[in-house]
């Protein structure tokens, strides 16, 4: 694995800022952070933490070159993702593998991850032609009004674990083609496979004289991160993690009057009618519960089932479970890899035991497992409970299925909306008016909604992004571009008169 690591330019001891390209890191003075994969425990790499005259340097740095990048035509500015695009195909593997190391995620899910960023840079170019404005019909004669957009300014990205490389992705291709320049602070369970993105764009950003275009800050939240959401000199933050997390930084972010895209808890259902295709139901909650060690903001936490049916389909489901195989994600066949951490592993078995302790009835799995030495590995779990239950309304970051019955399609549409959260739903159904009906302003209140297709594996070309406390925010695709600029109105007046807006006279 040390090969590994040197092809990606990951020493022993890394630094934690870089303005972009191979001169741009900044050698910080900050705390040590040893990356452990929870594979098996052990430490990968340390990297230095980036500390508050690290994340200023950075910025001193990246604010001219905002003034630069914005006066590039946003067509060039996708020539520049192109070929960033082509740098991530090139180390894909090596990326996957990395974030498999660091993460856990099984390998095929990693290498998903990377092509996504792939994906990214492929629509980001066809959106670099595509930066639309409209024109309208102004009521006064001999004018035209339109509107066009600008770049926004520096973009502060905030990302997770669990994607460690695609989310960044998402905000900064978009927005580069915008015209912004992007801060990254990346999630400090997952430094590794930050460093790595930045040293395969780094001959990008070198070629086209762009250091201070892509930055990054590595660091605790509480200090570097606290800082990037206080800055008045970025105008958007762009975070994905925790409900918790998400209202200390919009609050934060409000009080400055900047704008935030959070992407923040799911505590997905999907709805299984009478009528569904069985076998598909059950491959879709599998994957969906049990992706990346159910670790996915889209991770399917409930199944809210028809009480005709429900018997039948538990039991298929505990046998597809049954052949579910667990262990080293590095290794071929293995479908579930290990928790990020031991914390992870602890908020597991005490979310268990306090649904017992309100009444659920654990139906499968839900123990510790013994993987290799020092791996955070456990049985995912079912557990047959009811919607209202306090531990069911959260959202429990592990593989944690709640099996919940239901008599009317009401019923089970108003179970699925009454958690706090919104992000993906489903139905599986092939009556075509149940499907319209979850579908309607009177069905699914999430942001995603599915019809025989499960909650998780969400395409770019679509917005992602949820309602309630998962944020409002929407990135990838769809014109979920606009969030990285600014509208502006414009009125032009090629006539000799000056009419006022609503016949307003107003004669001197």
């Amino acid at each position: 694995m040390n090969d590994l690591l040197k092809s990606l330019g990951i020493l022993e001891v890394n630094p934690g800022a870089t303005t972009g390209g191979s001169d741009g890191w900044i050698s910080t003075g900050g705390s040590p952070l040893v990356s452990r994969s929870p594979i098996d425990g052990r430490p990968i790499a340390t990297v230095a933490q980036s500390t508050a005259a690290d994340y200023e340097q950075v910025m001193q740095i990246a604010l001219p070159a905002f003034d630069r990048w914005r006066m590039r035509p946003a067509p060039l500015r996708g020539q520049v993702v192109r070929a960033m695009g082509d740098r991530l195909k090139e180390f894909k593997t090596h990326l996957g593998a990395l974030i498999t190391w660091e993460m856990g995620k099984i390998r095929a899910e990693s290498l998903g991850e990377v092509q996504e960023m792939i994906d990214m840079t492929d629509f980001a170019v066809g959106l670099s032609r595509q930066l639309y404005g409209r024109t309208m019909a102004s009521e006064r004669p001999r004018h035209r009004m339109y509107e066009q957009w600008h770049p926004l300014g520096p973009v502060g990205i905030i990302t997770a674990f669990n994607f460690p490389v695609a989310v960044w992705a998402w905000n900064a291709m978009i927005a580069a083609v915008c015209g912004d320049i992007c801060i990254w602070k990346p999630s400090s369970k997952t430094p590794l496979t930050a460093i790595a993105v930045h040293n395969i764009i780094a001959p990008v950003v070198d070629q086209f004289h762009l250091q201070g275009v892509f930055n990054m800050v590595i660091g605790a939240g509480g200090q570097v991160g606290e800082q990037l959401i206080q800055d008045q000199h970025v105008p958007l933050i762009s975070a994905t993690g925790s409900c918790n997390m998400g209202r200390r930084v919009g609050v934060a972010v409000a009080r400055r009057y900047g704008r935030s895209l959070l992407e923040l808890g799911g505590n997905n259902a999907i709805v299984i009618c009478e009528d569904a295709d069985k076998d598909l139901a059950v491959r879709a909650v599998t994957f969906g519960a049990l992706g990346t060690a159910g670790q996915r903001c889209t991770t399917t936490r409930r199944i809210i089932i028809q009480d005709q049916i429900k018997p039948r389909f538990m039991e298929a489901l505990i046998k597809a479970y049954q052949q579910i195989t667990i262990g080293d994600p590095r290794q071929d066949g293995i479908l579930m890899g290990p928790l990020v951490d031991g914390k992870a592993v602890e908020t597991m078995m005490a979310a268990i035991e306090t649904g017992k302790n309100q009444g659920g009835r654990l139906l499968f799995g839900g123990q510790r497992m013994k993987g290799p030495e020092g791996g955070y590995y456990v049985q995912p779990a079912i557990m047959e409970a009811q919607n209202h239950y306090p531990i069911v309304q959260a959202e429990t970051f592990a593989p944690i299925l709640y099996f919940i019955g239901y008599d009317t399609l009401g019923d089970a549409v108003a179970m699925h909306n009454e958690v706090p959260q919104g992000l993906s739903s489903a139905i599986f159904t092939h009556d075509m008016r149940k499907m319209e009906a979850f579908l309607s302003h009177q069905g699914s209140d999430c942001g995603i909604a599915n019809v025989n297709i499960g909650t998780s594996g969400a395409e770019i070309g679509g917005a992602f992004g949820g309602e309630k406390q998962t944020g409002g925010g929407r990135e990838a695709g769809s014109d979920a571009w606009k969030v990285y600029m600014r509208r502006q109105t414009c009125t032009i007046n090629w006539g000799g008169e000056l009419p006022l807006a609503q016949g307003i006279k107003f004669e001197i």
